[in-house]
């Protein structure tokens, strides 16, 4: 469980792999974030299966708005590659971004949410949080040297943004500095 505390969040646990346990703890909400990957004994194929629940569980419970965060690997690091398909990909993560993009494909179909998909930099890792990123539409950001790189507490700070501004609907986004 998360050990975030906020009076404007409550945070739910529950099987992301049932409709109806989404549906229920998501009904009377605003929005629903998901931040879900499988646990190291878990096929990656498991994220089609919580995104489908996810979504069919907020339909369910009449809740419209998802931020739904994905790894780097969905990027495209030019308009035919991604970068789970470049040399320099680490291999041990090609499955999982697979995962992740399957699972993309079926969000791309619940045109009836209003879906925002984050995928931070190519590296993320604990840091500073400055406030400042930056965001492209399906796409890696790197900074002037070709370094794609955000701390978790401003990829957090991108996140908490878009499910605020409500915008990037139907969107995948890359953020990063």
């Amino acid at each position: 469980m998360s050990d975030v505390e906020s009076e404007a969040l409550t945070v739910v646990e529950g099987d992301a792999t049932d409709p109806e346990a989404v549906a229920r703890l998501a009904a009377g909400h605003d929005a629903v974030v998901s931040t879900l990957g499988p646990s190291g004994d878990e096929s990656p194929g498991i994220l089609s299966e919580m995104l489908r629940a996810v979504v069919e569980g907020m339909r369910r419970g009449e809740v419209e708005r998802l931020v739904w965060t994905g790894g780097a690997g969905i990027l495209h690091v030019d308009p035919e590659t991604r970068l789970v398909e470049t040399e320099a990909f680490p291999e041990e993560w090609k499955p999982v971004s697979q995962a992740a993009i399957d699972a993309y494909e079926l969000l791309e179909d619940a045109d009836d949410l209003r879906w925002t998909y984050l995928a931070p930099a190519g590296l993320i890792e604990p840091g500073e949080r400055t406030g400042e990123y930056r965001t492209a539409e399906g796409e890696l950001v790197v900074d002037d040297d070709g370094d794609s790189y955000v701390s978790m507490e401003d990829f957090a700070v991108a996140l908490v943004d878009r499910l605020e501004a409500d915008d990037a609907v139907h969107t995948q986004l890359g953020v990063g500095y």
